[in-house]
């Protein structure tokens, strides 16, 4: 029961808001106006749902074409009937708002750069990185684009005005509470917001290339390019990728040319310790996913089953919204976007899909030589260039409105100028080329899957997919199984974008985008699946380059291929447990690597419990293990060891290493270069003596963690669903569940499975389904946190996929809401 809680954290928020959420001052005051937000009658008193709330009953909504129908389960979860998809697209709308307003709406004020306008100038900072990262330009040359098709346009269009329906039809005290608590009202839904959304969304998933490139920029300049490589290398030798290694590729459509300054102008190749920029917001590196197919030759069955668990931040509200679509064109189900029409990711009568997160590199910098600080022409190909302008207006509230006038070349927006920098990149300019910056289809690719029926309609709708790049998983009714990565990647030549590039001439420019029929794919294979965990997508074989390997995470996928190549008879019982799966693959080749290294009789015995205790470890990140805390503790020491003496005397912060780095350098060369201290000239460090080194310095880290009782690897690593204003009251602290980075499970502290499905594809299909959060947005409601607790022990929800006469007869239904169009 919420109701209780919710009143006293709505009592306690009001003095406290300021403490609780310093992410995110509520308002300018930091302090909600007290006399609205307590008032009996307007208050957040109103927002408090009894348990016994009927979500039912029979509406009039004089803009629809035809009646629908809509059943809502013992979940919460909606099952729209309509006779028409527009009508459809109306009513998710409406639903969206009704129980995820505050939520879709404030996503979009983020992307938009407009959290100043309801929290005063403490988020100025934010709002400025979003304006000149170019959120609302490319959802405005998207939108642009997507009304050219009548069907999207009608479709977008429909969605926004149910959103309206329910904010027009919402009475002061029904306002949502986190409106109440930042002091500000609901605006009017328009179709730019649902493509702000999207965009925000290809940040999160690309925009740790453009941090990337900065970092990137800085560790070359600071080690020169030959250190570099071996600190951040393209080789991956544990890879086991997505298209099965010894496919052959046809010979490329695009054979970038490779400028031929590259080594002096570019890749700089002796350090200089000439740092750039660093990106202020970065969205976290392990935003990726886990998806897989398995044929019927591989099932008890016969037929296909198909899962999906994408790896995203863990927020109250959830990110996702569970439903059914039926009208006569589909009948999908799955998880939904607030603040966006249809289902994306989920199955039909037809077919099922999931995506993972491509990793590939989408954003580049370009180094800009201004004639002038107006920033009206720039020096390209030889001459001065007309530099066009764009003003983005900031409101602030309580304050004076911020302006920023961002300049546009060749290659994109000048994100950091004169005016938006810090105290390294004064005196540069730098541009940004985003393929979200192009006019995209994306919203068209989830239009066309809901409604698809074959492999065939699958490779079409997906496509119309840009940005982000993804990994598509298929599996269909047939028989078919099928994964591609799609999306709109530039044709590179190697290392090209994965540093700050001269943007003086179009040497550097991109030179075309790899052609869709020539991106990874593959249909059928005969080992009997498909699977992607956002490891690269092909093995050097692949005529295009992909990116810098450190964007690619490696060990889930090998142990996801790991497993279902061993596994036969297969049943959506097994998937489950394969989606829970928490044995440690990286755990598995690094340990062997520190016990070889380490002398024992180098540690007293106090700290050789510690090693007893890693050494009969089971390799598993389960909540109890304390194995998996200490093995993590030591490796991370064991990597400050090695590279922290490198590291320490640059003036900005540089990457870190990828995770394989280290482990794959010692196996290949155990006196790997940076085993030594530079800081120790007369002696000469081997690897064993940084292990010892490693592990005492961990060990004391350790000792700490026992007496306080937090040596178990789940309370250690404190998994929790913050609400995304950060109030703790309102989040779900303490989380009993294990997993963690390297583990299918890809559960850490405030990232995981942000929605996890299994589809089982018989006559009648089988799916299940749970996601970290509730279908309610409004904290006051039962139905706020529903699934949290069953998200955390492994447990899911068989899916009601039902016709709408089923739906009537069906005992889990508890509602059923009536609309009528008169």
């Amino acid at each position: 029961m919420r109701i209780i809680p919710f009143l006293i954290c709505g009592l306690c928020t009001a003095g406290l808001v300021f403490v609780l959420n310093t992410q995110l001052p509520a308002g300018g005051s930091k302090t909600p106006r007290l006399g609205y937000f307590l008032s009996p009658q307007l208050g957040f008193w109103q927002n408090a749902e009894s348990v016994q709330t009927d979500y039912g009953g029979e509406m009039h909504m004089t803009a629809l074409h035809s009646n629908v129908e809509v059943y809502m389960d013992d979940r919460l979860v909606p099952h729209i009937y309509a006779e028409n998809d527009l009508d459809a697209y109306y009513v998710q709308g409406y639903l969206h708002a009704k129980y995820r307003l505050w939520q879709m709406e404030f996503q979009t004020m983020v992307a938009a750069g407009r959290l100043s306008e309801i929290v005063g100038e403490d988020r100025l900072s934010t709002d400025q990185f979003f304006r000149r990262l170019g959120m609302v330009y490319g959802a405005e040359q998207t939108m642009a684009n997507m009304e050219k098709n009548p069907e999207m346009k009608a479709t977008v269009e429909a969605y926004a005005d149910g959103v309206n329906a329910y904010i027009q039809s919402l009475k002061p005290e029904e306002i949502p509470f986190e409106y109440k608590l930042l002091d500000y009202k609901p605006e009017k839904w328009t179709p730019l917001k649902t493509y702000l959304f999207l965009m925000f969304m290809s940040y999160d998933l690309t925009a740790r290339g453009a941090t990337t490139d900065l970092q990137m920029t800085n560790a070359k300049n600071y080690f020169g390019y030959d250190d570099f490589d071996k600190l951040y290398p393209n080789v991956q030798d544990s890879l086991d990728p997505i298209i099965p290694r010894g496919t052959v590729y046809a010979k490329p459509a695009i054979n970038p040319v490779v400028p031929k300054d590259v080594d002096v102008a570019y890749l700089n190749k002796s350090a200089n310790n000439n740092s750039t920029a660093m990106a202020p917001i970065v969205p976290d590196k392990d935003n990726g996913s886990n998806n897989w197919a398995v044929a019927g030759t591989k099932t008890k069955s016969g037929r296909p089953i198909l899962c999906n668990d994408p790896h995203l931040g863990l927020n109250l509200p959830s990110l996702w919204y569970e439903m059914q679509i039926h009208t006569p064109t589909h009948n999908t189900y799955g998880a939904s976007f607030p603040g966006s029409p249809a289902v994306i990711i989920g199955f039909n009568d037809h077919i099922a899909w999931g995506v993972t997160n491509a990793g590939r590199d989408v954003i580049d910098y370009y180094d800009i030589n201004f004639k002038d600080s107006t920033l009206s022409e720039y020096w390209y190909n030889g001459e001065w260039k007309k530099a066009d302008h764009r003003q983005e207006v900031i409101k602030i509230k309580g304050k004076p409105d911020d302006v920023e006038n961002i300049a546009l070349t060749v290659f994109g927006p000048v994100m950091y100028d004169k005016s938006y920098k810090n105290s390294s990149t004064d005196g540069k300019y730098l541009a940004l080329h985003w393929t979200a910056h192009s006019a995209g289809t994306g919203l068209q690719t989830f239009y066309q899957l809901n409604r698809a029926k074959n492999y065939d309609e699958y490779m079409d709708a997906i496509s119309k997919w840009q940005c982000p790049g993804q990994n598509f998983a298929f599996a269909s009714k047939t028989g078919d199984i099928a994964i591609k990565q799609q999306g709109s990647f530039v044709a590179r030549w190697k290392r090209q974008g994965d540093f700050i590039m001269p943007g003086s001439d179009s040497s550097y420019a991109w030179q075309g985008m790899i052609p869709v029929d020539e991106n990874p794919m593959i249909k059928n294979p005969l080992r009997g699946f498909v699977s992607s965990a956002n490891q690269m997508s092909t093995d050097s074989t692949y005529p295009y380059y992909l990116g810098a390997a450190s964007s690619f995470p490696l060990y889930r996928g090998i142990m996801i291929n790991r497993k279902l190549s061993e596994m036969n008879n297969i049943t959506p019982e097994d998937m489950e447990h394969l989606q829970m799966e928490n044995y440690n693959v990286f755990a598995e080749m690094a340990r062997p690597v520190l016990l070889k290294y380490l002398n024992p009789s180098s540690l007293n015995n106090e700290e050789r419990k510690y090693i007893d205790i890693l050494k009969s470890w089971n390799l598993r990140g389960d909540y109890q293990e304390k194995g998996a805390t200490i093995f993590k503790c030591i490796w991370d020491s064991l990597e400050t060891t090695v590279w922290g003496d490198e590291m320490a005397n640059a003036k900005l912060p540089l990457p870190k290493p990828d995770a394989p780095t280290l482990l794959e350098s010692i196996l290949r060369d155990p006196e790997y270069k940076f085993v030594d201290n530079i800081n120790t000239p007369n002696k000469k460090e081997t690897i064993y003596d940084d292990v010892v080194i490693a592990c005492r310095k961990a060990i004391a880290h350790l000792q700490e963690l026992d007496k306080a009782g937090n040596l178990e690897w789940g309370k250690f690593k404190d998994t929790r669903v913050s609400h995304l204003l950060k109030i703790p009251a309102l989040s779900r602290l303490h989380l009993p569940i294990g997993g963690g980075e390297h583990m299918i499970n890809a559960t850490k502290d405030t990232h995981g499975p942000s929605w996890r499905m299994i589809v089982h594809l018989t006559d009648d299909i089988e799916a299940y389904c749970v996601y970290p959060g509730g279908q309610s947005g409004n904290p006051g409601s039962k139905y706020y946190d529903t699934f949290v607790d069953s998200w955390a022990a492994g447990k899911y929800y068989r899916i009601l996929f039902l016709s709408k006469e089923a739906a009537a007869k069906n005992e889990h239904m508890k509602w059923h809401l009536s609309i009528q169009n008169r």
